[in-house]
């Protein structure tokens, strides 16, 4: 177990940077509208969702109605159904389920996708206990930027780069490890083909659908690639 713990904190250390600065600028955010981090606390325990805890705060201070917070949510994380469609076999499997699912956020799905678990680790928890870490970063970072944000000013320009630094980080890592580019080029030009024709605010869920329907028209050639193409460690060695 201990192991295994060490294993996922290891690996959960590219989010552990990322989560702590977005989590804290959340925080921030949140205190400057008038809610006390004990808000934040609570937002980031049950909502934990990213993006739309940033949108929360304008939706707190705006007085926007429950049935229009709901949708606005389910448009913005609807991407999270594309990611779990790769590992609900996985999940049922585990008795972390519901967690697991809930958990599932971009950065997660990142590091869980590219997971290598090495001989005395278990994959089951070591997957649990990535999710898991993930969420306490992002917990810890919101209110600490809550508490800190009642006692000292702060100028918080630039700092949700932190974010996009964190998946160029990810992508990079991927991109070194995968046996074939293929998936990763047409996940690239389906995006940058989606952003010039939907714009900045509404290219992600077009872009999601038609990269999920080519992968899915040139599943057997990616995993012909695969298969044909050895481990880097073996290439390496």
């Amino acid at each position: 177990m201990k192991q295994t713990i060490r294993f996922a904190f290891y690996k959960s250390i590219p989010v552990l940077l990322g989560y702590v600065f977005l989590g804290f600028a959340f925080g921030l955010l949140l205190q400057e509208a008038g809610y006390s981090f004990w808000w934040a606390l609570l937002s980031s325990v049950i909502v934990y969702a990213g993006s739309i805890q940033f949108v929360l705060v304008d939706f707190l201070s705006g007085g926007t109605s429950l049935p229009v917070i709901a949708v606005m949510t389910l448009l913005i994380n609807s991407r999270h159904a594309f990611y779990g469609l790769s590992f609900v076999e996985k999940f049922r499997r585990m008795k972390t389920y519901p967690y697991m699912v809930f958990s599932l956020t971009d950065e997660t799905y990142s590091l869980l996708c590219s997971l290598k678990t090495p001989e005395g680790v278990d994959e089951k928890k070591a997957m649990f206990f990535i999710s898991l870490f993930d969420q306490l970063y992002w917990i810890g970072g919101s209110v600490l930027g809550g508490v800190l944000g009642q006692l000292l000013p702060f100028d918080m320009t630039g700092i949700d780069f932190a974010m996009t630094a964190l998946f160029v980080t990810i992508f990079v890592d991927q991109w070194r490890e995968a046996r074939t580019h293929l998936p990763a080029v047409i996940g690239l030009i389906s995006s940058v083909v989606c952003l010039l024709i939907f714009g900045g605010n509404n290219f992600i869920l077009p872009s999601l659908i038609i990269t999920v329907g080519l992968l899915m028209a040139l599943r057997n050639r990616i995993e012909g690639r695969i298969e044909k193409r050895p481990e880097r460690k073996a290439e390496e060695a």
